[in-house]
């Protein structure tokens, strides 16, 4: 039984966190004294940990004494919590998805001896620890992922609520999407390309393209067509693209009334009402991952695997912190069984390149009622 500490208290956190306590011994900790106690309250046997992870001097001090951290801060501050616990020289899992390079942390990590297990939620997440594992057995040439995580109940304008802060949405709506074409990387706005598509038990989503490749840029460079889109339900990027368009997402600041004010933090406090998720509101996660490349025996193939997941009613967990938290504490409890031992950076395809690892992910998110459905076909020459 080993010594955990959850960063932040959220959603996702809070899931991690009551999964972890099954096993082992975690403290949650978060800024908000009344979002521990009411997780606590759940869950008994949770110690419960005020902290703010900006005071760098009080996380270095308080990860210490703990064998693993796993964080879930938003993204704005992911980055630097993360060099805080790598320079303590504590192992760390995070799925804060922060929008700077963490391969940035790598010499760092490895003169610390540290491993930090980064991107480990949904996607990105399992959508790389898929093409890690196929990037071993395959040619690849085409790897694409569509993802989302949706309302069961369409309430207009947008259609859409979220386990975690409009903020981190907004950040993703934003952000310049990469992809990479015929070995080049591209760069578009985000929200653009929007295309339908089709989903059993669903019906039509519409993907747009976002941010997420990530550190897939980096390591699969050799695969010629990479890319992946985000899936709301019809109508939705049309609502976002006029309020991008009209400035409600700026960060620079504007007076009114003798206030400074960003017009992004008050768009955010005021879409918190429409984007926050119920605490025991129904919601799905869908995935989509395809996979394109000549297999062993030299012949085209072609791999899906499809990811359906609903709120959880006999945990009441959300199916986006299920299928985000999870993967992570997946990943955790791979480490502290010493099933992986490399030091680094590691975002999931670097674990998914070892069979026994990608199989012991699988199997824990099964146990949990999370299935990834394979499917393949040969691809004819004209295709």
């Amino acid at each position: 039984m080993s010594n955990i500490i959850v960063l932040g208290a959220g959603m996702v956190g809070g899931a991690m966190a009551i999964d972890m306590a099954k096993h082992h011994n975690v403290t949650l900790a978060d800024i908000s004294q009344s979002v521990l106690n009411d997780i606590k309250s759940r869950q008994v046997n949770l110690k419960i940990q005020q902290l703010d992870v900006c005071n760098k001097a009080d996380l270095q001090t308080l990860v210490r004494k703990y064998d693993l951290v796993i964080c879930a801060v938003p993204g704005f501050l992911g980055f630097e919590t993360l060099k805080a616990i790598i320079e303590a020289e504590v192992n760390v899992v995070d799925i804060s998805f922060f929008s700077e390079n963490a391969f940035d942390l790598d010499a760092l990590a490895k003169a610390k001896n540290v491993t930090a297990i980064v991107d480990c939620g949904v996607a990105p997440g399992m959508g790389n620890l898929i093409l890690g594992r196929y990037n071993e057995i395959m040619k690849l040439s085409d790897f694409e992922c569509w993802v989302g995580g949706l309302p069961k109940e369409k309430k207009w304008p947008f259609c859409y609520k979220a386990p975690f802060s409009p903020i981190d949405v907004i950040e993703e709506y934003t952000r310049p999407a990469r992809y990479v074409e015929h070995g080049k990387l591209v760069v578009r706005e985000a929200l653009s390309d929007c295309e339908y598509v089709e989903f059993d038990r669903i019906g039509t989503l519409e993907a747009f393209n976002t941010d997420g490749l990530r550190s897939l840029i980096y390591t699969m460079s050799h695969i010629p067509n990479m890319k992946e889109k985000t899936l709301r339900y019809p109508g939705h990027v049309e609502y976002v693209k006029v309020l991008k368009a009209s400035g409600f997402f700026d960060k620079e600041k504007i007076e009114m009334n003798g206030i400074l004010i960003a017009p992004l933090d008050f768009t955010s406090n005021i879409l918190i009402k429409e984007w926050k998720l119920g605490e025991k509101e129904e919601e799905f996660t869908v995935m989509r991952v395809r996979l394109k490349g000549e297999n062993s025996k030299g012949k085209r193939e072609e791999i899906v695997y499809n990811l359906y997941d609903e709120y959880y009613t006999l945990t009441q967990t959300s199916s986006m912190a299920r299928t985000t938290g999870y993967t992570a504490t997946a990943a955790a409890n791979l480490f502290l069984e010493g099933l992986f031992t490399e030091k680094g950076i590691i975002p999931p395809e670097l674990i998914g390149r070892y069979e026994s690892c990608f199989d012991y992910i699988l199997k824990y998110l099964e146990e949990r009622d999370i299935h990834y459905k394979k499917s393949s076909r040969p691809i004819r020459s004209h295709s």
